[in-house]
C-alpha cells in the first residue's frame, strides 16, 4: 500500500466534454505500512532508527492543526517530533516522504489532548479540504486508525484485551494469538439522473429544511456494489434504476473515517422519475436542472454538502463545474 491510495479521496473519469477536474483533497507523498514499518513502535525505537521522525496527534476523530481560526481557508498539521515523547509512546507509523521522512501518529486520551498555545483540534469536515496534499494523506489515515485502534481492544474470540502490533496496523490476541486488523465498511453514495439530465437530490429527515444531498448507504453482506445501489435507491426515493448496461457509472472512492467507510461514488440513471420517499431516512427528494438548482441554491433554498465530501464532487462532475463555496451547508462544529 502507499498513502496516496490511503489518503486519495477522489479520482474520478473525466466526462466527455465536461473540463471540470472532479478530484477531491489530495494525495499525500509518504510511503504506506508494509515497505519500511519499524520493528518498534515504541517513540524510543523510532527515534533511533529514524532520527527526526514526525508525529500526527489524533484524539476521538480529530487532529491537531496549527492557527486558532476555525474560518481559515487553508489548514496544516500541528506536528511535533517522536524524540519529544516518552520513551514508551506507541505510535502507529505512516510512512517516510520522498526525503526520507518517517510520519507516524500519537493517540491521545481524554486527559492529553488538551489545546496547544497556537493550535486546535478539528476534524476533517472541518478543515479537509484546506489541507495539502501531504497533510490530506496523513490525517485521513491516522484518524481512520484512531477510530479503530479505540474501539478494537478486545479479541472477539477470547474476550482479552489486545495488544498493540506491526506498528499499529494491527492488534494481536495474546490469549489465542489471533491478529486483528482495521475494519472498512464500504458504501455506496450515488447521484441519480433521469432522462432530462435532472439530479435527483434528496434531505434525511434528521437534516435541517434545505440540506440536500446525494442518496447513500452500506454495502451489506453478499451484496455487489450495484446491487446496494439499486437497493438503497429504491428503498430511499422509490425511484428505479435503469438496467442497461451504462445506467450505472462507477466515478471513484473516498475513504471517509466516521468511523470507517470507504464511499464508492456513482452516477445512475433512471427512466422513471417518479418519487415516493421512505419518510423514515429520507423525508424530501427533489429533482433539478442546473438552472433550478442554481437558482434554489442562490435563494438559500438549497444548500449542499460541504468541499471536502465526495457527495459534492458528485453534484459537480454532473454541474460541469465547481459550486460555489456559498451554495454549502453550514458547518456545525460539536464541543469537545
Amino acid at each position: 500500500l502507499r498513502a496516496d491510495d490511503l489518503g486519495r479521496h477522489l479520482r474520478a473519469m473525466r466526462a466527455v466534454g465536461v473540463p471540470y477536474t472532479d478530484e477531491m483533497i489530495a494525495n499525500a507523498s509518504a510511503d504506506a505500512y508494509g515497505q519500511t514499518a519499524p520493528d518498534s513502535p515504541q517513540a524510543e525505537g523510532v527515534t533511533k532508527r529514524y532520527g527526526e521522525a514526525t508525529t500526527v496527534r489524533v484524539f476521538d476523530g480529530a487532529a491537531l492543526v496549527l492557527g486558532t481560526d476555525t474560518d481559515a481557508t487553508t489548514a496544516t498539521l500541528d506536528l511535533s517530533r517522536a524524540a519529544d515523547l516518552p520513551d514508551d509512546e506507541e505510535l502507529t507509523f505512516l510512512g517516510l516522504d520522498d526525503q526520507g521522512v518517517a510520519y507516524f501518529s500519537q493517540h491521545l486520551g481524554w486527559a492529553e489532548a488538551v489545546d496547544a498555545p497556537h493550535s486546535r483540534w478539528a476534524d476533517l469536515r472541518q478543515v479537509g479540504a484546506g489541507l495539502d496534499a501531504r497533510d490530506a494523506g496523513l490525517m485521513v489515515t491516522s484518524v481512520a486508525l484512531d477510530n479503530w485502534q479505540r474501539t478494537h481492544t478486545r479479541c472477539p474470540r477470547s474476550g482479552a484485551t489486545t495488544q498493540f502490533s506491526a506498528a499499529g496496523w494491527s492488534r494481536r490476541c495474546p490469549d489465542d494469538g489471533s491478529e486483528h486488523f482495521p475494519r472498512t465498511d464500504p458504501a455506496v453514495i450515488v447521484l441519480i439522473i433521469d432522462r432530462d439530465d435532472r439530479a435527483l437530490l434528496g434531505r434525511q429527515s434528521r437534516w435541517t429544511p434545505g440540506w440536500f444531498s446525494t442518496l447513500a448507504g452500506f454495502v451489506e453482506s453478499g451484496e455487489s456494489a450495484e446491487g446496494a445501489l439499486r437497493r438503497e435507491v429504491r428503498e430511499e426515493s422509490g425511484v428505479v434504476v435503469a438496467d442497461g448496461p451504462d445506467d450505472i457509472r462507477y466515478l471513484g472512492s473516498q475513504p471517509w473515517p466516521f468511523p470507517c467507510s470507504l464511499m464508492l461514488g456513482f452516477h445512475a440513471w433512471t427512466d422513471d422519475p417518479t418519487v415516493h420517499v421512505d419518510g423514515d431516512e429520507i423525508e424530501e427528494a427533489r429533482w433539478f436542472s442546473r438552472e433550478e438548482l442554481a437558482a434554489a441554491c442562490e435563494r438559500e433554498e438549497v444548500r449542499l454538502p460541504g468541499e471536502i465530501s465526495i457527495a459534492r464532487r458528485l453534484v459537480e462532475r454532473w454541474y460541469g463545474s465547481e459550486l460555489p463555496g456559498g451554495w454549502s451547508r453550514p458547518l456545525v462544529v460539536a464541543p469537545r
